[in-house]
C-alpha cells in the first residue's frame, strides 16, 4: 500500500511509519524535525521509506507538499493524520496563541490535508485520524488539556462527517482514541508519567488498523485505551 503519515519524527508516529515499512508498504512520512526524519530513514531498511521536512500548519505551502506526495504515488491507500500538539496549561492561563496551535494542528491541518489528498484517493481508501481520549466524549478529562482535548474532539467528530461524504467516494475514514502512550510529547507535558503501552506498542495496533481497520469500520470513533475511559 502506499500509506502518508504526519508527525514522524517522533513517538507514535515514528514507530507507526518504521513498522509499516518492515511490513512491505511504501510510506510517505513528513514532520518538521528533518534531522529526526533522518534518524527514521536510517532505522529502515530497503528502499519503501520516502521522507520530507514540512510543518503541517504552513497551510500556504501544502501545493508543495501534494506535489512531492504526487511524485511518489500515483494513489494514496492510507493517509493517517497523526501530528499532535499538546498545550499543558491552567484554563485561566491559556491565550488565543495556544488556541491557534491546538487547533491548526490537531483539527485544521487533518481537515486541510485530508481534503488536498482528495484527487489521489479512491475506492478502497482509508482516512485514519488520530484522536485522543481526552477528546472521547465521556472520558475523565484531565486538567491542563482543555484545548488539545476540545481540539482532538473537534477532529472526532470531524471524522463521523468525513465518513458520511466521502463514502460516495469509496474512502473511508475512521478515528483512533488513543489512551496514554510512553512518548517524548507525553513526557514533556507531564514529566515523571509512566504510561501503560509504549509508544511501539500503540503504533502496532495503529499500524495494523490502518491497512485493515476499514475493511470493518468506516466513520467510528474507537476508544483506544487499557483503562476506563
Amino acid at each position: 500500500m502506499n500509506i502518508v503519515i504526519s508527525g514522524a519524527s517522533s513517538g507514535i508516529g515514528f514507530e507507526v511509519a518504521k513498522q509499516l515499512v518492515a511490513l512491505g508498504h511504501q510510506v510517505f512520512a513528513f514532520a518538521r524535525n528533518e534531522n529526526r526524519l533522518k534518524d527514521l530513514q536510517k532505522e529502515c531498511d530497503g528502499d519503501g521509506l520516502f521522507i520530507y521536512a514540512f510543518d503541517i500548519t504552513e497551510f500556504d505551502h501544502y501545493p508543495e507538499l501534494i506535489s512531492r506526495i504526487s511524485t511518489k504515488f500515483s494513489k494514496v491507500d492510507v493517509l493517517i493524520n497523526n501530528a499532535g500538539a499538546l498545550v499543558n496549561k491552567p484554563f485561566e492561563q491559556l491565550n488565543l496563541k495556544d488556541f491557534g496551535t491546538s487547533f491548526s494542528v490537531n483539527t485544521k491541518a487533518p481537515f486541510y490535508l485530508s481534503q488536498q489528498l482528495l484527487p489521489l484517493m479512491g475506492e478502497g481508501s482509508h482516512i485514519l485520524n488520530i484522536s485522543s481520549m481526552g477528546g472521547y466524549q465521556g472520558s475523565s478529562k484531565f486538567p491542563g488539556l482543555s484545548l488539545y482535548s476540545a481540539s482532538k474532539g473537534a477532529l472526532s467528530i470531524l471524522s463521523e462527517c468525513m465518513a458520511e461524504e466521502l463514502g460516495e467516494k469509496g474512502i473511508k475514514v475512521n478515528c483512533l482514541a488513543l489512551g496514554a502512550a510512553q512518548t517524548e510529547m507525553l513526557e514533556k507535558a507531564f514529566p515523571g508519567y509512566q504510561a501503560p503501552l509504549s509508544a511501539n506498542e500503540m503504533a502496532e495496533f495503529i499500524s495494523d488498523f490502518a491497512i485493515n481497520g476499514h475493511r470493518y469500520f468506516n466513520g467510528k470513533i474507537l476508544p483506544i485505551s487499557v483503562s476506563t475511559p
